[in-house]
């Protein structure tokens, strides 16, 4: 890792985190903003929701496009949970497919979307708390037909905290074997930016006391000493593509930009054929299907 690559990406890292942290910048691309979801408040579950179990399970989902079968994985036991309590409930039953984007993802689990008139936008809804993060990357990457939480953006989220009740399912599309030099520069990048904002966040404090006194000079210090410390993180554990990876991704393909950005808590195993066909569904300018696909039910199998 060198000194110079991090710093060809500080104009994109430092310029917020060291104005404002963030708040003046939007969302890198509109392909990661539509995994992105809003909840209401921040509250975790109450631990009496969670059960005990540590394994694996099997969810039907009904829709009026065909059913397709989850694994959730055992692994990831708080979004496993949660989706457990929320099929008993029947929370989903009835909520839309809202947001489709082919070669990407297929996105649902929004409340509002229930009673959505015709072209209302969505995306917004949600049960009330969000859940930590479980983002056990690379063990569990963005392939197709992974399950994944939605969530708000690093901006305001910088926990990666998951959406309560929204999920997506990966589309995406394949990688060349030629690409996958570029694939490995890319995850290297994401890590240093993960690296370096994570230090960021953790000193805002201090940031925005130089910044209130006009002291130049520290937050330059402030920033050569991130620097340093994001270099000697990542040579320590840097993240690459597994062959589990590449084969993936050459093979069926995925959206590995989202890699270690978003808890991926399962995958879909039988019914690929109807996510395929919610993908090719024609949507809106908000990419919203004009035709509603709707969960009639889930049930765990």
């Amino acid at each position: 890792m060198t000194s110079t690559l991090l710093r060809r990406l500080l104009p994109a890292l430092a310029l917020c985190l060291f104005c404002t942290l963030g708040a003046c910048s939007k969302a890198a691309s509109s392909a990661a903003d539509a995994a992105n979801a809003t909840d209401s408040t921040l509250n975790d579950m109450t631990n009496d929701t969670l059960p005990a179990d540590t394994n694996s399970v099997t969810v039907k989902v009904n829709t009026t496009a065909g059913a397709f079968t989850v694994l959730l994985y055992g692994d990831t036991p708080k979004h496993r949970d949660n989706f457990i309590k929320l099929v008993k409930d029947g929370y989903y039953n009835g909520t839309l497919f809202h947001r489709v984007i082919s070669e990407f993802m297929v996105q649902a689990g929004d409340p509002d979307s229930k009673t959505a008139a015709p072209g209302q936008r969505l995306g917004a809804g949600g049960p009330g708390y969000t859940i930590e993060a479980e983002i056990d990357f690379p063990r569990h990457f963005h392939k197709r037909y992974a399950l994944a939480a939605a969530r708000q953006g690093d901006q305001v989220n910088p926990e990666r905290r998951s959406s309560g009740s929204q999920f997506y399912v990966v589309t995406g599309r394949k990688v060349e074997p030629a690409q996958l030099s570029q694939l490995r520069e890319q995850l290297k990048n994401q890590q240093l930016q993960a690296t370096f904002n994570g230090l960021a966040a953790a000193h805002i404090a201090e940031i925005r006391r130089m910044q209130a006194a006009g002291d130049s000079q520290g937050l330059q210090a402030l920033q050569q000493q991130l620097i340093k410390q994001t270099e000697d993180s990542v040579a320590a554990h840097p993240l690459t593509l597994t062959p589990e990876m590449e084969q993936a991704y050459t093979t069926v393909g995925g959206a590995p930009h989202l890699d270690g950005q978003y808890t991926v808590f399962g995958e879909v195993i039988a019914g690929t054929d109807v996510i395929d066909a919610i993908e090719k569904a024609e949507t809106d300018g908000a990419d919203r299907p004009k035709e509603d696909i709707k969960i009639i039910s889930m049930e765990i199998v």
